[in-house]
């Protein structure tokens, strides 16, 4: 059995206020292409579908003609969880007509899923939190243990009122019984989640996406990967933007990435989906397929706007946090500039040098000077020692004047 394992996509993702749309459309066929390239018989999709509760209409249909291009008419299931940027409810509301399709959506943790029957595959069992598929033309089951991401209400609701202390020994216990109950060696056993997950007793904790609403506050919402059943073969994870594996080759626990750089504190990363090759009882095999669309996040730094000028004008692909160091402050043609060089700029940082006064000199305001002398000690004050440019005093006179 072959299973694309992708997760994160944020769609409707802006960067500041820079729209990602176009990227993802390019990314979202690449992943499709994988899918067919790969031949896999069955993709799921960790969490984090939607970057809002509300997304765009556009986001939206994005969304579905992706899925409908990877179900392949209902001849590929397709199961998709929610994650914490999700709506849950948006997430379950059209699954009656997703299901015609071959896609299975699931909003809640301890979800149901009536089983039914397409060309393609068939649900053969289904319990709280748990499914079992048969695909056409083969006898191997494939059960999945399925949590989406439940907040702190939806956690007391579903898994007991001691949530901060019980979560991992309570999600335990959850996937063990179902483990037990269903996932023999006769078949392919995997579990999908969208929540921080990582090896008990590692020094070394995971940093969540910057910009990401966090799940993790504290130990509180960690769960440790030896609450998932032997019985498991893969674990699909998401909510965490970087590839890793925080569990064994014999037993991988995968965060399969976002399909792009959503800040900057994830410039330079490659994206990848994972692609597992699994069989009954055997150890599975995983590979990470880079993703190729999107444009990379970059930041520069440079101390003149004409060296600013150039790299950007030579890298017009890219999105850049740029931070100008400069020995006065930026003029408006000099910005003026830089924004008309590259229409990618997210972020520009003006930075002035050596602005720290080693032993600042207290003195006594006089009153008695003139408003604007005033506001040039004051500026001064604030700055290193550094005089206001001429842009600056206009600006302060036109305010004065006003």
């Amino acid at each position: 059995m072959k299973i694309l394992h992708t997760a994160d996509w944020h769609l409707g993702k802006k960067l500041d206020n820079f729209s990602r749309l176009d990227e993802q459309i390019l990314v979202m066929n690449e992943i499709v292409e994988i899918a067919e390239e790969q031949q896999v018989d069955l993709v799921i999709i960790a969490g984090d579908l939607f970057d809002t509760f509300n997304p765009s209409v556009e986001a939206v249909e994005l969304f579905y003609i992706t899925l409908k291009r990877l179900a392949n008419n209902g001849e590929r299931p397709v199961i998709a969880i929610g994650g914490n940027h999700d709506s849950p409810d948006r997430i379950d509301a059209p699954d009656p007509l997703a299901r015609e399709c071959g896609i299975i959506l699931i909003g809640y943790p301890n979800a149901v899923i009536n089983p039914f029957q397409l060309n393609g595959f068939k649900i053969t069992q289904s319990d709280a939190g748990f499914i079992e598929l048969q695909l056409k033309n083969s006898d191997t089951p494939i059960r999945i243990i399925h949590t989406a991401y439940a907040n702190e209400v939806r956690l007391k609701q579903y898994f007991g009122e001691n949530k901060d202390e019980e979560l991992n020994k309570v999600l335990k216990h959850q996937w063990n019984t179902i483990a037990e109950k269903y996932c023999d060696e006769n078949g392919i056993n995997l579990l999908v989640a969208h929540l921080y997950m990582n090896s008990q007793g590692t020094a070394i904790l995971l940093e969540e996406p910057e910009g990401e609403k966090p799940i993790k506050i504290g130990n509180a919402d960690l769960v440790f990967s030896d609450a998932i059943p032997s019985q498991i073969q893969y674990t699909a994870l998401g909510h965490l933007h970087g590839f890793n594996n925080v569990g064994t080759a014999e037993k991988p626990i995968v965060y399969s990435s976002s399909p792009l750089c959503y800040s900057f504190s994830e410039a330079g990363q490659t994206k990848y989906v994972s692609i597992i090759d699994a069989e009954p009882n055997q150890v599975v095999k995983f590979e990470k397929i880079a993703l190729k669309n999107g444009r990379p996040l970059i930041r520069k730094k440079f101390d003149n706007i004409d060296s600013a000028v150039s790299w950007l004008n030579e890298n017009q692909n890219t999105l850049v946090e740029l931070t100008l160091e400069s020995d006065t402050f930026l003029k408006t043609d000099d910005r003026k500039l830089i924004y008309q060089s590259h229409d990618g700029i997210i972020h520009l940082i003006p930075k002035i040098k050596n602005n720290q006064v080693e032993n600042p000199i207290h003195t006594d305001i006089n009153l008695d000077k003139d408003m604007k002398e005033l506001f040039k000690d004051y500026f001064k004050s604030k700055n290193g020692n550094q005089d206001p440019n001429d842009e600056i005093v206009d600006l302060f006179n036109e305010v004065m004047n006003s």
